[in-house]
């Protein structure tokens, strides 16, 4: 296929997702890399040369200037009515910015976007624009939801350039793209959904919302691994990606920011999907942290953060005799590999051996934790399992476990042990360097542990 000339000069080239190379034509093959089917249709634009530099709808300034000079701009937060949402995007949506929400299929994108929009519609303009539903379903949604949408305005539409001409005519000051794999330009050969339509829509759509400060939801699709499909650089064009967390037959949603120019990045916002749609649960410790009746061996109870909010969670740990040869190592809400790591480092400074048991760990609720303060919650739930003794339920751990055995502090530990005596927890075995004044924490009891052995004895 050759070089195929379209409107205004621009030309259609191939460039490989591999590495880059371009080619006037395609090929099954990259002759750059060598990666079979990479090479994706895309459209080249000329040159202008009349066309003066800047940022995509700011003025174009030529030089450099002492950033003492710039006058910082004051940020004019739009408040979505939701105010989980709020937290996550760091205050609220802001004029001109680029949100992408990702998720599983069923997870409540376009629900908790539904519900945002016809709140926002009661004082803003606002488009929704859908191109995997028609007109008929998103109203019936909205009706079963209970949403007063009067003044919401939508189209079904899955042109780019129907999009924005219409957008230009009702000027929205807050607009959804439900989805992005969905719209495709007339610049391109390419079908919906590839690499080259998603990237040449998702840039025209940021352009018009960097021009006109119109605020601009983007839904993505995630892949098997859970990650945004389409081109990486779609995550760099946007100021904000937002993905959603949880098993969908759950009622519990987690929504955490991965990205965020206007605010803190792995901020998360909790959900709980009802009748009437998405609700905001303000205070998610209480969900996370299953009260038994009589403690239970294996089950540890642990202060994460996650972006400026401590939250208690629960790890489960269930270790059991193995019979196969090469026994299971399972995380779900942890990296597996930190997993083997902490078992290597329990048997090695506490003689402590599980190389002939399967050890499975969870984290309730659906939570993935990255962070390392989860280390000694793992390891003292992983010896509770093996004794089968409970560790007291009013008992509250968090510390990193270091390879040579010692226990490291965790940032804003303070702040993590006020969250435990808020919720009734009466003790807590945290690093040394983590213990603070008697008098910032007066109710509860603090064990300060320098190393692994120590932890274990305490217990």
């Amino acid at each position: 296929m050759s070089t195929v000339k379209t409107r205004g000069g621009t030309k259609t080239i191939y460039t490989c997702s591999q590495c880059g190379a371009q080619a006037p034509k395609w090929a099954g093959q990259c002759g750059e890399c060598g990666a079979w089917n990479s090479l994706a249709e895309e459209v080249q634009r000329p040159a202008v040369s009349r066309r003066r530099g800047g940022f995509a709808g700011a003025p174009a300034e030529t030089g450099s200037r002492l950033l003492a000079e710039i006058e910082p701009a004051h940020e004019m937060r739009i408040a979505t009515g939701l105010d989980e949402l709020d937290r996550v995007l760091g205050g609220g949506l802001v004029r001109g910015s680029v949100v992408l929400i990702g998720g599983d299929p069923g997870i409540g994108k376009s629900t908790l976007l539904l519900q945002t929009m016809a709140a926002l519609s009661r004082a803003f303009g606002t488009l929704y624009v859908t191109g995997e539903e028609s007109l008929q379903q998103v109203s019936l949604r909205a009706q079963r939801l209970g949403l007063d949408a009067s003044r919401l305005r939508v189209q079904a539409e899955t042109g780019v350039e129907q999009v924005l001409a219409q957008a230009a005519i009702d000027k929205p000051a807050v607009m959804v793209i439900d989805s992005i794999q969905t719209m495709h330009t007339g610049e391109l050969q390419a079908a919906p959904g590839a690499v080259s339509q998603v990237r040449e829509c998702a840039a025209q759509l940021v352009q018009y919302a960097k021009q006109t400060g119109s605020a601009l939801f983007l839904v993505g699709h995630v892949t098997k691994e859970g990650v945004l499909a389409g081109p990486r650089v779609l995550e760099h064009m946007v100021d904000t990606v937002l993905y959603f967390e949880g098993d969908s037959g759950s009622r519990y949603r987690v929504i955490r920011a991965v990205k965020n120019r206007f605010g803190a990045v792995n901020e998360v916002g909790v959900f709980a999907m009802t009748e009437q749609g998405l609700k905001g649960v303000s205070n998610p410790s209480a969900i996370f942290v299953s009260r038994h009746e009589t403690p239970v061996s294996g089950s540890v109870v642990m202060v994460t953060r996650e972006g400026s909010r401590p939250l208690l969670v629960e790890v489960q740990v269930l270790v059991a005799e193995s019979h196969a040869p090469n026994p299971r190592r399972l995380a779900v809400g942890l990296d597996p590999n930190r997993l083997a790591m902490l078992l290597a480092v329990l048997q090695r400074h506490s003689g402590v051996a599980m190389y002939d048991q399967d050890v499975f760990v969870n984290v309730v609720g659906g939570v993935r934790i990255a962070e390392t303060a989860i280390d000694l919650a793992v390891v003292l739930a992983a010896l509770s399992s093996l004794r089968n003794r409970p560790v007291p339920s009013d008992t509250v751990v968090f510390g990193e476990i270091g390879l040579a055995g010692e226990i490291r502090p965790v940032p804003n530990g303070q702040e993590r042990l006020k969250e435990a005596a808020q919720h009734g927890f009466k003790r807590a075995i945290i690093p040394k360097a983590n213990r603070p004044a008697r008098s910032a924490v007066p109710d509860i009891e603090i064990l300060a542990v320098q190393r692994l052995e120590d932890a274990l004895e305490q217990l």
